[in-house]
């Protein structure tokens, strides 16, 4: 047995006054009046597929570690989260970032203070001599360079550091200069350098 085909139209000469639906089946069409009904259409916006996530790294064109950021699903399913640059916010992961933020503020405090101690030293040290051969009046034979400060400081003081924080003046005579040591972006020490030639 076979099912009655069944096919539904709607027809309206007007919008507001004459709206009719017919029903057409296998035995014949019927007219349904609908004045009282009304027919409403909502269009839905896209939803915006959206990430909120955390960087575990500096990403170029993207943020720096630790930042908070929106990004689009695809972005973060197709390259942060493979690559293992970023992680989907979750209480937890900001506990975690909390205290690995104060971990390392807690470090470069500590950095700090290791440079000003350092400095102090420096500066209550008094001046480090050095012996050149000397030639006619003031002048010596060579230079006296970042390097040669660094292995005095080494000898006298036993603590390591490196050339490239010394800044000198260009010392070719005997006398006393100053150089700098750039202990920390914060803290310079300044140290005297006694000149003379054997």
């Amino acid at each position: 047995m076979a099912s009655p085909a069944v096919t539904l139209s709607w027809n309206s000469s007007s919008w507001l006054n004459n709206r009719t639906l017919t029903r057409t089946t296998n035995e014949g069409t019927t007219k349904i009046s609908d004045k009282a009904s009304t027919c409403v259409v909502l269009a839905q916006k896209k939803a915006k597929k959206t990430r909120k996530i955390i960087l575990i790294e500096d990403v170029t064109d993207v943020g720096k570690k630790g930042q908070l950021l929106d990004v689009k699903a695809g972005f973060y399913r197709n390259f942060l989260h493979p690559t293992g640059k970023a992680r989907i916010v979750t209480p937890v992961l900001l506990k975690e970032m909390k205290v690995e933020e104060e971990r390392i503020e807690a470090e470069k405090k500590r950095v700090k203070e290791e440079a000003l101690q350092l400095a102090r030293i420096f500066e209550t040290v008094g001046a480090f001599k050095v012996k050149r051969k000397g030639g006619k009046g003031k002048l010596i034979f060579g230079s006296v360079t970042a390097q040669d400060l660094v292995d005095i400081i080494k000898a006298q003081l036993q603590r390591d550091i490196d050339k490239r924080i010394v800044s000198l003046p260009e010392i070719r005579e005997t006398g006393e200069y100053i150089a700098e040591l750039k202990l920390h972006p914060d803290v310079t020490a300044q140290v005297r350098l006694n000149v003379f030639a054997n």
